[in-house]
C-alpha cells in the first residue's frame, strides 16, 4: 500500500497529458545534435581531420537533425493550437525562440567572424511557426502539398533580387551567404508544415495518455528542455575541450 501511495504521489507530480513519444523523439534529436557538435569540435581542435563533418554521412546527419527539430516543432504547434490558437501561449513561446535566435546572432558576431548566423535553426523555427499558424486552419492535404512545394523550390531558380542580407531568410538568393548555420525558409519551412500535416492527419492530439513513469520522465528530460540544451551545449563542450588542452597540453 505504501508503494502504491508513493507511486500515485510521484505520478501526480509529473506533467499530465504530455505526448511521451514527442518528448522521446525530441530527446533523440537533442542527443544526435550533441554528437554532431562534439564531432565538429573534435575537428575544430585538430583531433580528427578538419574535413570530417563535410563527408557525406555527417553532412546528411546534420540536415536530418535540423529537419527533425523543425518537423517536431510542427507537431508541437498542432498539439498546442490545433483545436484553437491560444495566442498568449503562442507569443510567449515565439518570444523565447526568437529571443534565443537573437542571442545566437549576437554571439556569432563576436565568436564566429565572417560566419555570423543571421538565419539559423532557431530563426527558422520562429519564422516557420508564423507560417504554421495559417497551416493550422488548412486541410492537412493542402498543408502537405504546401510543404512539398516549398521543399521542391530548393531545386528551382534563384534570383539576384533576393541577394540583399535582409532577404536572407527566403533561401532564394543567387549567392549563398557565408554563415556558421544557415536554415532559410526554402526549403526548411517544409518539415515544420509536414509535421503539422502529420499530426493533424493522424489525430495525434488524441494520443495523450497518462503521465509517464518516473524513469521515462527522467530519460526524456532533454526533450522537454531542448532550447536550453541547444544554447548551452556548445559553450560547455568548447569549455571542456579547452580545459582538457590546458590540463594535458596541446596535442
Amino acid at each position: 500500500m505504501f508503494r502504491a501511495t508513493v507511486g500515485a504521489m510521484t505520478e501526480a507530480l509529473l506533467p499530465p497529458g504530455r505526448l511521451i513519444a514527442l518528448d522521446a523523439a525530441r530527446t533523440l534529436a537533442v542527443v544526435c545534435m550533441v554528437i554532431f557538435h562534439f564531432t565538429f569540435d573534435l575537428a575544430l581542435f585538430g583531433y580528427i581531420p578538419s574535413d570530417t563533418i563535410y563527408q557525406p554521412f555527417w553532412y546528411y546527419f546534420a540536415r536530418m537533425i535540423a529537419g527533425s527539430f523543425l518537423f517536431l516543432a510542427g507537431v508541437s504547434l498542432w498539439l498546442a493550437h490545433g483545436q484553437g490558437i491560444r495566442w498568449q501561449a503562442f507569443w510567449i513561446r515565439f518570444g523565447k525562440v526568437a529571443g534565443a535566435a537573437l542571442l545566437v546572432t549576437i554571439a556569432s558576431i563576436q565568436f564566429v567572424p565572417g560566419g555570423t548566423i543571421w538565419f539559423g535553426i532557431l530563426h527558422a523555427i520562429a519564422a516557420a511557426s508564423l507560417l504554421g499558424l495559417i497551416a493550422l486552419r488548412l486541410p492537412w492535404p493542402v498543408t502537405l502539398a504546401l510543404a512539398a512545394a516549398i521543399f521542391a523550390a530548393a531545386w528551382g531558380p534563384r534570383f539576384a533580387a533576393f541577394d540583399p542580407l535582409w532577404l536572407v531568410w527566403t533561401g532564394l538568393a543567387e549567392t549563398r551567404p557565408a554563415m556558421g548555420d544557415y536554415v532559410p525558409l526554402v526549403p526548411w519551412a517544409a518539415p515544420l508544415l509536414a509535421g503539422i500535416a502529420f499530426a493533424r492527419a493522424l489525430g495525434i492530439d488524441r494520443w495523450r495518455g497518462r503521465a509517464p513513469s518516473p524513469l521515462v520522465h527522467r530519460l526524456t528530460f532533454p526533450g522537454r528542455h531542448s532550447l536550453i540544451i541547444y544554447l548551452a551545449h556548445q559553450p560547455i563542450l568548447i569549455g571542456l575541450f579547452n580545459a582538457y588542452i590546458w590540463a594535458t597540453g596541446p596535442s
